[in-house]
């Protein structure tokens, strides 16, 4: 391995702090400033507005059922991808990474033309049996479950390949049942992993936007979340509703993420 010269290494490590400064710090440092900037009061008044509770009790209702959702999914995806061999496997772990390519927009859109009531191909028999979708919560967790879909399977997988299944066939030659090797050998072996996994997906769900929106119908006290209030706030020069419920997504975000980082044992991050 070819070692660079100190200055070198010392010019990278500016570009790099200045980067991560610029895109992600000086920005959210902005929101925290502009969140307290009238004082702690007013930040309980915004957030306390029958509206905005009600969005973030719906934002945290999506978020929860969204994570379960794909964290079940998500493990059961990634033991399919890694430990069996079925025709059609390539092309499932590329419509794995669709999410994370196709704008939310375009998301929320397709479910509008599916699952609409009057002109969607599903819409018209699920509403006959009592069962709406778009403009109600199912719809809202269906575009949040799809836009964070990847981002647990992406982390179990390379785990999954990497601990291989030696330990799984012995557990099964020496009698044990299916879920019996996945709850005592595989699940061990993957928790940090799904953990990371389930955090991110957290975030990513709690901060969607678009493809909410165009499903939602962005009715007030109905089916607005926390990301629509946010902008509906802002443009009706609302500033500090705004900011407060920026903050509060972006602050529960970090904090999950910080919580692991110091709960994971250090011989788990070589």
């Amino acid at each position: 391995m070819v070692e660079l010269p100190r200055a070198l290494r010392w010019v990278f490590r500016i570009l790099a702090v200045g980067y991560v400064l610029m895109l992600v710090l000086w920005p959210v440092s902005l929101i925290v400033r502009k969140t307290f900037g009238e004082g702690f009061g007013a930040v309980m008044d915004a957030i306390t507005e029958p509206d905005v509770l009600h969005a973030l009790n719906l934002t945290a209702t999506i978020t929860f059922w969204s994570v379960v959702i794909n964290l079940v999914f998500g493990v059961t995806i990634s033991l399919l991808l890694v430990r069996y061999e079925f025709p059609g496997k390539r092309v499932l772990s590329a419509l794995v990474d669709v999410p994370l390519s196709v704008s939310p927009v375009v998301v929320g859109l397709a479910l509008l033309l599916v699952y609409n009531g009057r002109t969607g191909w599903f819409g018209p028999t699920l509403e006959k049996l009592g069962f709406q979708v778009i403009f109600a919560l199912p719809g809202m967790i269906m575009a949040t479950c799809f836009v964070a879909l990847p981002l647990v399977i992406r982390e179990v997988v390379p785990v999954l390949t990497e601990i291989g299944d030696d330990q799984e066939q012995a557990s099964r030659s020496l009698g044990a049942k299916g879920h019996q090797t996945f709850l005592r050998i595989t699940l061990p072996s993957i928790k940090w992993a799904v953990v990371y996994g389930v955090v991110l997906s957290l975030a990513r769900s709690l901060g969607e936007f678009g493809a909410v929106k165009i499903v939602s119908g962005n009715i007030t006290g109905r089916t607005q979340t926390a990301t629509t209030v946010v902008e509906q706030k802002y443009q009706n020069f609302d500033p500090a509703a705004a900011y407060s419920v920026s903050f509060i997504l972006a602050a529960v975000a970090v904090l999950c993420i910080v919580a692991v980082s110091l709960l994971r044992p250090k011989e788990s991050l070589t």
